[in-house]
């Protein structure tokens, strides 16, 4: 009882937020940001960083108008499920404050706008790979995948991962290892992310039989399943050292403390997996972490970044000379 408790008061806050104008929330603004950061974070890992102001502007706004639109077209396929589910239940289709008809074509406009931007602004690498991210959230993960396996966030994981192939193409016209990189690093950075809110909600994702990990395996397994994926994105970001263009030794020391912490509260849950608070404190770490990676991958490609890894690399290459 305790738990269930736990994973209703982690739901039921979402109806304390500030009310959003209808036509906005069904464009899930919240989720917005993080998918931007992977974004720059690709940028960052080409040569071409830092890029002209008006292409970057171009590839943000037209990865946040795709990123829009695939949220609105899941609101528009799920509105029936979302009703049934107390967490989404007061969300503007299934209450009835916009139809579905009226989101549909706010997800078309959008859709277009996104294109049109990136194709005019940016290229069309970057334009396709914009839309391949909305068609893979919407097709792949929400009609295919959701509703029919527990693996469905980690093939799913695909249309999130798609971003830092967006800012790379944006960057250079092509995509390079460091995108490829920051691409599987999400992938991996997926699941456990997502199973750690699947436990917050995981009597919801039953009551209308989504076959979640919890749901189907339960808290134990998914627990284990998180520690998996959350040793695998910490081992997988330290290869960041070796696609950064330059200043990867100060990302590679900066990024251990972030691995450390998602490792702790990954062991935190797998030792009590059925203490919400810990599932909670572990997805809410797990967006900080890629915000903070993707921040690093930033502050690694200025001029001081650069110099220290250089200075610490000269340090290193004394050792021998010094008889060690």
């Amino acid at each position: 009882m305790v738990n269930a408790a736990l994973s209703r008061e982690a739901v039921v806050p979402s109806r304390q937020r500030l009310k959003l104008p209808p036509w906005l929330e069904i464009a899930k603004p919240r989720l917005i940001p993080l998918l931007l950061a992977t974004t720059l974070g690709g940028m960052a890992l080409t040569e071409s960083w830092p890029m002209p102001m008006p292409r970057l502007a171009c590839t943000l706004g037209g990865g946040a108008l795709a990123a829009a639109a695939a949220g609105v077209l899941n609101c528009v396929w799920e509105q029936d499920l979302d009703g049934r589910m107390l967490r989404t239940s007061g969300r503007a289709l299934p209450s009835g404050r916009l139809s579905g008809a009226q989101a549909f074509s706010i997800a078309v406009a959008l859709a277009c706008s996104a294109a049109l931007l990136l194709v005019m602004g940016v290229n069309c690498l970057a334009a396709s790979l914009s839309l391949l991210g909305l068609c893979s959230y919407v097709l792949l993960y929400t009609v295919l995948l959701k509703p029919r396996t527990p693996q469905n966030i980690v093939i799913g994981g695909l249309a999130g991962a798609i971003p830092p192939l967006v800012g790379a193409a944006a960057a250079t016209g092509h995509i390079g290892l460091g995108g490829w990189w920051l691409f599987g690093l999400v992938m991996l950075w997926t699941p456990a992310h997502f199973w750690a809110l699947a436990l917050l909600l995981e009597d919801d994702y039953r009551s209308v039989g989504i076959p979640m990990l919890p749901v189907v395996k339960g808290p134990v397994v998914t627990s284990r399943a998180i520690s998996h994926y959350a040793w695998a994105t910490t081992v997988a970001s330290l290869l960041g050292i070796f696609t950064l263009p330059a200043g990867g030794l100060f990302y590679g020391l900066m990024v251990l403390p972030f691995n450390g912490r998602l490792l702790q509260m990954g062991h935190n849950l797998r030792q009590d997996p059925t203490d919400m608070t810990r599932a909670k404190g572990l997805f809410r770490w797990s967006i900080l972490y890629l915000f903070g990676l993707c921040l690093l991958l930033l502050l690694a490609r200025t001029k001081a970044a650069e110099q220290f890894s250089l200075q610490v690399f000269e340090l290193i290459a004394l050792f021998p000379a010094a008889g060690f």
